[in-house]
């Protein structure tokens, strides 16, 4: 039986970005498979009392500059293509709601790849539902479709209950991993993630 590694990630986060375009080869290396677990960081940092970076480390001086130059070194080691989004931050609850419409439809995986390239590699302003629709459209999604599914109460309350439970796991911020019950948070910790995988 295949080791699994859980993915817990929001489109908002660069850092989950990165960490998912290195995922495949890692899990693919190991034999391993990904389980994608997308979640609300807004409603996770509300819960835990965290912030983002950006905002969290703006106060304390050359802190913020020196977590710019280490994303630089990071895409630069892995030859990751990304664009930093000009409309950041952005309000994800939208794109994390339309994330659970495709869950339940089982296309997660796709539109997992399409949105995340759509916040950094030519990111688009995806917080607007008409930007959206248009967006998941041309990368070959009913976009219509998802955006009016993100009205559903339902889809609203999966959302929710999704990232209360990871609350309840320890998550506190993204990227987050696991592989069984051991949890790994930050792109940094993917090293760390592939050993736990490997000692089965």
């Amino acid at each position: 039986m295949k080791k699994t590694i859980e993915f817990i990630y929001d489109f908002g986060s660069p850092n989950a970005y990165l960490a998912y375009k290195l995922l495949p080869d890692i899990a693919a290396n190991l034999n391993a498979a990904v389980t994608l677990n997308p979640c609300l960081l807004g409603g996770i940092f509300k819960a835990t009392n965290n912030q983002s970076p950006f905002y969290a480390y703006a106060p304390i001086k050359g802190k913020l500059a020196y977590e710019q130059l280490e994303m630089k070194r990071f895409i630069e080691k892995h030859d990751i293509p990304f664009e930093f989004n000009p409309n950041f931050p952005i309000n994800t609850l939208l794109i994390m709601r339309g994330a659970m419409v495709a869950k339940r439809d089982g296309i997660l995986d796709g539109y997992t790849d399409a949105v995340f390239d759509l916040m950094w590699k030519q990111p688009r302003k995806m917080d607007d539902p008409e930007i959206v629709k248009t967006a998941l459209t041309e990368a070959g999604f009913d976009g219509a479709a998802i955006v009016d599914a993100t009205k559903d109460p339902a889809i609203k309350s999966t959302l929710i209950s999704e990232t209360e439970a990871v609350v309840e796991r320890g998550v506190f911020g993204m990227p987050t991993f696991f592989v069984g019950e051991e949890m790994f948070y930050g792109k940094d910790r993917l090293d760390q993630v592939a050993e736990a995988v490997s000692r089965g």
